[in-house]
């Protein structure tokens, strides 16, 4: 069962609503988890206060944070977050209050709102997103502006075909978290996973290759294993999906075709250089959902932000 004793929901000025506040209560509603809404602000100004004396730009700081906290309370109190604490913070980059935060106040979730475009149909995820993602060791709870049914569809985004046994932990985690949350919702949990087409070059370069026995044996692997880890979690084989395909495309395919409100999925967080060119496919994946994405990390993962 989700054993939450605290959550973080990230208030951003800019909304007119808080999406994030109103999933975080839900939540907390359900699980006796106490919340803090943290907001995190930051005045351009200040960049040309470089006459002042380091008091007067203290004073600023101090005058802007107490400003946008007054405010804050009285817009949560007006749509009825009164038993919620506030945190406000004065920070350039926003993520490394928050990854902070999280850490030093034992946090086991952050939840947070995405930012939608003008076509209803799509999902803006901020830079502040990505650095959630990436770097924070809590799981992340990105919403939209929706509720959550009962009788809802959960996915748990699962690699199944992997022999590595940290993929094998990781895939544990994904469904009896997805099942904790079918459980807290009266929600049903479906299994995904993807396995990779023929590859094209050794069917051209190696003539005595059978693309389609080597694709059937492929799937057969897939469907195989996702079997076994179905069994060992009670799920239905009705509600497991092996498709052929990369996995930011099948994740948000199925996630459309039963019309999912949550999205379990993994997230590596790698950063640096090996993100920029390899990338996350958890990232490429929640690019194309348009639900309701928790991300979480595997077992062991520490922060570049712990200890700074």
């Amino acid at each position: 069962m989700i054993n939450y004793h605290h959550i973080l929901a990230v208030v951003e000025a800019d909304r007119e609503t808080q999406p994030a506040l109103s999933r975080a209560k839900e939540i907390a509603t359900k699980t006796g988890a106490k919340v803090t809404a943290i907001s995190v602000v930051y005045d351009l100004s200040y960049n040309m206060t470089t006459m002042l004396s380091p008091e007067e730009r203290d004073a600023m700081k101090d005058a802007v944070t107490y400003e946008h906290a007054s405010g804050l309370s009285d817009s949560l109190n007006e749509m009825g977050f009164s038993d919620i604490d506030i945190v406000v913070q004065w920070n350039k980059r926003s993520y490394e209050t928050i990854i902070r935060y999280a850490i030093e106040n034992d946090i086991d979730l952050v939840v947070k709102a995405t930012k939608r475009h003008d076509d209803l149909a799509s999902v803006i995820f901020t830079p502040t997103d990505w650095h959630l993602l990436r770097k924070c060791p809590s799981p992340i709870l990105l919403v939209k502006e929706h509720d959550w049914p009962e009788g809802g569809e959960i996915i748990a985004a699962v690699n199944v075909g992997s022999e590595d046994p940290d993929h094998a932990k990781l895939n544990d985690k994904l469904t009896v978290i997805a099942n904790d949350y079918a459980a807290l919702l009266s929600g049903n949990v479906n299994l995904v996973n993807s396995y990779p087409s023929t590859p094209l070059n050794i069917a051209i370069e190696v003539p005595e290759f059978d693309p389609d026995s080597y694709n059937n044996a492929v799937k057969h692997h897939h469907n195989e294993e996702m079997a076994a880890h179905a069994s060992k979690f009670d799920i239905a084989r009705d509600r497991c999906f092996v498709k052929e395909g990369l996995p930011e495309h099948v994740i948000p395919m199925v996630a459309k075709d039963i019309d999912a409100e949550l999205v379990v999925i993994g997230t590596v967080g790698r950063i640096g250089l090996s993100a920029a060119l390899i990338g996350n496919t958890a990232e490429h994946v929640i690019d194309e959902l348009n639900c309701d994405v928790l991300a979480i990390k595997p077992e062991g993962f520490v922060s570049p932000l712990a200890n700074k």
